[in-house]
């Protein structure tokens, strides 16, 4: 027989001894595990032997929702804890105290799916006009075909800056992306990044490719080579300062913008996972509900029996 706080104790000297836990760590485990220690006594288990795949679950859920009488835990607190008790069970089933680790099918709770930001089309515009830089000069007709580009295709930053000239066909109105994985697809543009990216190649993107060494690269800095990544995150911040607009705004911000808008325009959701190359669309289908909240906005001020 072994009483769960032996197994307990053996289990902390274990992470001080030989694996050498950090302290802080150490005293949030021991925390983490007293309490689950106090959830098993609740459930008169008394020996590590008798705990199943249920009382684990249960204090999962006990963690989350107070049921113990305790303050429930944050996401990252339950983690936490739900890692010392498989960490528990593994090394008990380790040592030979218990026959089955009880707790490995009992995973950590998922950390909440945060909504990306959108700008409504109005604030998008007001982005677009306020690029980085002199309208006039290299930079800052680049930068517009650049914002551009990542708000008409949906672009990642990187597959922007990866972009050769070649990658644009105007007479077809598309772009050749590379996204994750080396992958490839080719994707619609619009006619006013047309329009702007055009503007580039023949105003600016002579000047900046005099001053390099001959790069097939799309988009150039100041030396004529290839636009960093860093470099297009500096204009986007540019533009975003020049329009006023508050909060962090990143190149993901028109990668979210152009999927929201695509939907709201009602577009498919395939069709927005094609476009923005996503291998699942359960990854795309996170955007359905910024729409949904949209739509529930407009249904609670428009419609007469809305908060009857």
């Amino acid at each position: 027989m072994t009483r769960p706080a032996s197994a307990v104790a053996s289990y902390l000297d274990h992470l001080l001894v030989e694996r050498g836990t950090a302290e802080n760590t150490l005293a949030s485990y021991r925390r983490d595990l007293q309490r689950y220690l106090s959830h098993l006594d609740a459930a008169g288990v008394t020996d590590l032997a008798d705990v199943t795949e249920r009382h684990v679950g249960d204090f999962l859920v006990a963690l989350r929702t107070g049921a113990d009488g305790r303050a429930p835990l944050a996401t990252a607190s339950a983690t936490r804890a739900v890692v010392a008790v498989r960490g528990l069970h593994r090394f008990a089933l380790a040592e030979g105290l218990v026959a089955v680790d009880v707790a490995r099918e009992v995973h950590p709770p998922s950390p909440p799916r945060r909504l990306p930001k959108a700008l409504d089309v109005a604030t998008v515009g007001r982005l677009l006009e306020a690029r980085g830089g002199d309208a006039d000069d290299a930079g800052g007709v680049r930068d517009r075909a650049l914002l551009e580009l990542l708000y008409s295709t949906g672009a990642r930053i990187s597959e922007a800056v990866g972009l050769d000239v070649d990658d644009v066909d105007a007479t077809e109105r598309s772009v050749r992306l590379a996204g994750k994985g080396g992958k490839q697809r080719l994707v619609p543009i619009g006619r006013p990044a047309l329009a702007a990216l055009d503007a580039y190649k023949v105003r600016a993107r002579p000047a900046l490719a005099a001053r390099g060494r001959g790069t097939p690269a799309l988009f150039l800095n100041a030396r004529g080579a290839r636009l960093s990544r860093q470099s297009a995150w500096a204009s986007l911040r540019a533009a975003a300062e020049r329009a006023g607009l508050a909060g962090e705004i990143s190149p993901h911000t028109l990668r979210h913008s152009f999927a929201t808008h695509l939907l709201d325009g009602g577009a498919d959701l395939r069709v927005v996972q094609e476009l923005l190359g996503h291998a699942s669309v359960t990854t795309t289908q996170i955007y359905t509900q910024v729409t949904v909240d949209t739509l529930r906005e407009v249904f609670a001020m428009a419609h007469p029996r809305a908060r009857a």
